[in-house]
């Protein structure tokens, strides 16, 4: 019976979770977020301009990992909730599959206490923002990516890059940057065919 109702739970999230006001609701959740982030950030920050931007910097850096992570270990992993949702994107990629819009705002806002308990809380509010901001524009380059056709080499080099993980799904786990798939051999490499 318990098991039953968090099944259901979980499929009733899922299908939220796969609609266009989901995706349009996180998106606007999640920039009102970043944007308080950063404005309180900045207010609260006692250091210079340049340890600003450094905050800022560490935090797009600090997405990028986070992004390879999930998309690698979570995304494609046994855990329902995100093993669910990230199947329905590999049938129907061109689907407003996204995560239930609240979580990633509640994920975020943890992140940004347990920044502040470590550091300066101008610093961790900068750097939760960057992160945040990092979070948008994942979600928007993995729906362009998907939308678009790109004419210009160097775009569809960088689109080309996800669209092969839907057919080799052990590779190319970074959307907006390769970085980790180079740095961790998860990038993919065609193989010559053999005559």
């Amino acid at each position: 019976m318990k098991q039953s109702l968090i099944r259901s739970g979980v499929d009733a999230i899922v299908r939220m979770s796969s609609t266009r006001t989901n995706y349009w609701a996180e998106l606007g959740v999640d920039t009102a977020l970043g944007l308080l982030l950063l404005v309180a950030g900045w207010r609260l920050h006692a250091g210079s301009a340049l340890t600003a931007l450094l905050a800022i910097g560490l935090g797009l850096f600090a997405f990028s990992f986070i992004e390879y992570f999930f998309h690698r270990w979570m995304f494609h992993t046994r855990i329902p909730l995100f093993k669910q949702g990230h199947d329905m994107h590999h049938e129907r990629p061109l689907g407003y599959d996204s995560l239930p819009f609240f979580l990633p705002a509640v994920v975020l806002l943890a992140l940004a206490g347990l920044f502040a308990l470590i550091m300066p809380t101008g610093f961790a509010l900068l750097m939760a923002g960057a992160i945040t901001f990092g979070y948008i524009a994942y979600g928007l380059s993995h729906f362009t990516i998907h939308h678009v056709r790109f004419k210009r080499p160097l775009l569809r080099r960088w689109a080309g890059a996800h669209h092969v993980h839907h057919y080799h799904p052990g590779s190319n786990f970074g959307v907006t940057t390769p970085l980790w798939d180079v740095l961790l051999g998860t990038r993919y490499v065609r193989q010559a065919r053999k005559l």
